[in-house]
């Protein structure tokens, strides 16, 4: 297990004086990450900051190719040889880079001149993995993450919701996903995605029990596919956190109708139920309707 105590907060602040001193680089904005800690993602931190200082272990072989291959490749990197804040800086690009790892504990600066410091929400279907999944629309996972409201620090249960479990990872920062995917192939799918999206913050299970979630941290918000399992998840889910607050998506008016009578039962309250529908104009100027789905949130009291 890697040293969580590492990056001293004293060392932190010698390292933003070394770059101060050898770069030009204005470190006002700089977002620190330190990768030596678990569920810290590298590559949507670079995406959406221009400036990242990363706090790293040697033995990361990998790390340049996957920002390369994340098409960051332009992106400039300030490092220096050895595992202290001194000697000479150097840099280079992220495309020179990709045949190198990280041979020492140090910290690295990556400058995105391209990034975008907003959220990412309701991300194109093209950007996922093709696979066993068919994916909602985006504009409806936007709605739903809205309804879901993802904090930075959200421990996040998401139950057969393979793009949303993506998007809120990418979201909570500095918390958690659990992605429990009951079927085999929709399993490998989503270990496509995460390893595509560059996360470290999303953990796939078989099933909504003590033995698979044993481990997990307990979530703090659900999202789920209703489905014969529904009540069973719940239940399981209001054990382990009662206040939990509760998205669950449906085609099915009946299914709409009954789970507000459900959640109360498991002490979900303030129940609100919308449905969505979305049309696209096609090129041949023809109107093509996604599935409209019911959406319903429960708000812990």
């Amino acid at each position: 297990m890697m040293d969580k105590q590492l990056f001293t907060n004293d060392v932190i602040i010698s390292w933003l004086q070394y770059y101060s001193q050898n770069t030009t680089v204005d470190l006002e904005h700089v977002k620190m990450i330190d990768i030596t800690k678990k569920n810290k993602n590298v590559i949507p931190t670079v995406e959406a900051h221009k400036t990242t200082m990363v706090f790293t272990n040697a033995g990361v072989d990998d790390i340049f190719y996957r920002l390369w291959d994340a098409g960051l490749g332009e992106c400039e990197v300030w490092y220096n040889e050895g595992s202290n804040p001194e000697g000479p800086i150097l840099h280079n690009y992220v495309k020179e880079m990709i045949n190198r790892g990280i041979n020492a504990s140090a910290a690295m600066l990556i400058i995105n001149p391209k990034a975008r410091n907003t959220a990412k929400i309701g991300l194109s279907n093209e950007l996922f993995q093709r696979g066993s999944i068919h994916y909602v629309g985006s504009e409806i996972r936007a709605i739903i993450l809205s309804k879901m409201n993802v904090a930075p620090t959200d421990d996040i249960c998401v139950i057969s919701g393979e793009s949303i479990a993506i998007e809120a990872a990418l979201i909570a920062v500095e918390g958690s996903v659990t992605a429990v995917e009951y079927n085999k192939a929709d399993r490998a799918t989503m270990e496509d995605n995460v390893g595509h999206f560059g996360l470290h913050n999303v953990n796939i299970i078989e099933h909504v029990d003590e033995r698979s979630m044993s481990g997990c941290p307990i979530p703090s918000l659900v999202f789920l596919v209703a489905s014969a399992s529904t009540e069973q998840e719940l239940a399981y889910l209001t054990t382990l956190n009662p206040n939990i607050n509760v998205v669950i998506y449906t085609l099915d008016f009946n299914v709409a109708a009954s789970l507000p009578a459900t959640l109360e039962t498991y002490g979900i309250n303030d129940v609100e139920t919308i449905q969505v529908s979305v049309s696209t104009l096609s090129s041949n100027h023809s109107f093509k309707q996604q599935p409209a789905p019911w959406i319903i949130t429960g708000r812990a009291r």
